[in-house]
């Protein structure tokens, strides 16, 4: 087609959607019209986009007419309902949400790890990884290439805001409640007490860690952890890749940290990883810590890369890495990825 191909963004007022908003201003304009639509609460509304204002349409069928790209950043039942209506109206959609990630006819895409995939599309959807899965799968895809991944063993330090605005929220309602009190010796009863609301969480998450995210699998098993392991032998195309996560929540806003343990197939070393993480697209190498250089969440919310520090060789086995990663989940977590997913599709259809 000549002309730059039309975007519908999909639930355009919520966290992520704010965020997306904020990339399709600063980005590459590879876009033609662009529609924001969310629910009949927030018609209406005008948001900026490109230096303009453009008005929220009630999301409906005919809202997909003419779109010839839809990214949805919406809840999973909502996703389920309406991506089929809009790739049935001739739309490539770009989902965020759960809804179909496993599905085989769908492809699991992270642009710099598996970017063919997403021109296999029987359905018209393609599917943006969870944010856990996205903080690590660019620095652990960048070493498989070159090593040849055969383990991952992982510990997720996840931001309240993983749980949506609600645990923003409730992060900082605890912590207002919290002030001026010396509550970091409280039994946890006593803690629980204090800060009220729970929100999202099963624990009070302001000054505590919360070893739990998601809800309840098999044998004692989170349904987060378990994304992790699927997402990431999917998008590496490693179906019996060994994985395991356990996946905890910790009192910050924005930003995921992952505690990895790679094995490859031959040795790597500390100079082979940073020789391949260096030059690895999307991600930045941050590793001195001698010199207090090593990613934190504070340093990294509002990037778009993915931080990689503490490389180690495996002290009792030679083709094992330990690393830490850090990455913003509203950003390449969610919304720069859907929209770099969106930009693949552009270029084709351009």
């Amino acid at each position: 087609m000549s002309s730059r191909p039309t975007l519908a963004v999909v639930g355009a007022t919520g966290a992520v959607g704010t965020v997306m908003l904020d990339l399709l201003s600063t980005r590459e304009n590879v876009w033609g019209e662009i529609r924001l639509i969310a629910s009949p609460r927030s018609a209406g509304r005008r948001l900026p986009v490109r230096g303009g204002e453009t008005e929220v349409t009630v999301l409906s069928e005919d809202a997909f007419d003419g779109v010839d790209v839809a990214m949805f950043d919406v809840p999973d039942e909502v996703s389920a309902a309406w991506v089929p209506v809009a790739a049935a109206r001739g739309a490539v959609c770009v989902d965020n949400s759960g809804a179909f990630r496993m599905d085989p006819e769908v492809p699991l895409v992270v642009p710099e790890v598996n970017p063919a995939d997403a021109a296999r599309r029987p359905k018209g959807i393609i599917a943006n990884p969870n944010c856990t899965t996205l903080s690590l799968i660019v620095a652990v895809g960048a070493l498989h290439r070159a090593y040849g991944l055969e383990e991952l063993i992982v510990a997720s330090y996840q931001a309240a805001s993983g749980a949506g605005q609600a645990g923003i929220d409730t992060l900082y309602g605890q912590l207002d409640k919290l002030a001026g009190t010396r509550s970091l010796g409280q039994r946890a009863g006593d803690l629980r007490g204090t800060v009220g609301d729970l929100g999202p969480f099963p624990a009070p998450l302001a000054l505590n860690v919360v070893p739990w995210a998601g809800s309840l699998r098999d044998e004692g098993w989170t349904s987060e952890e378990l994304k992790i392991r699927d997402e990431s032998r999917k998008i590496l195309g490693l179906p019996s890749l060994r994985v395991n996560a356990t996946c905890v929540r910790v009192p910050v806003v924005t930003t995921h940290s992952v505690a990895v343990h790679a094995r490859f197939s031959r040795p790597v070393g500390r100079a082979g990883a940073w020789d391949t993480l260096r030059v690895a697209p999307g991600v930045v190498l941050c590793d001195e810590p001698s010199r207090g250089e090593f990613p934190t969440p504070a340093d990294v919310v509002g990037t778009d890369p993915t931080w990689v520090g503490r490389v180690r060789e495996s002290l009792d086995d030679p083709n094992g890495i330990e690393f830490f990663v850090c990455g913003d989940n509203l950003r390449k977590g969610a919304a720069l990825n859907t929209a770099q997913i969106a930009e693949l599709v552009a270029a084709e259809l351009s």
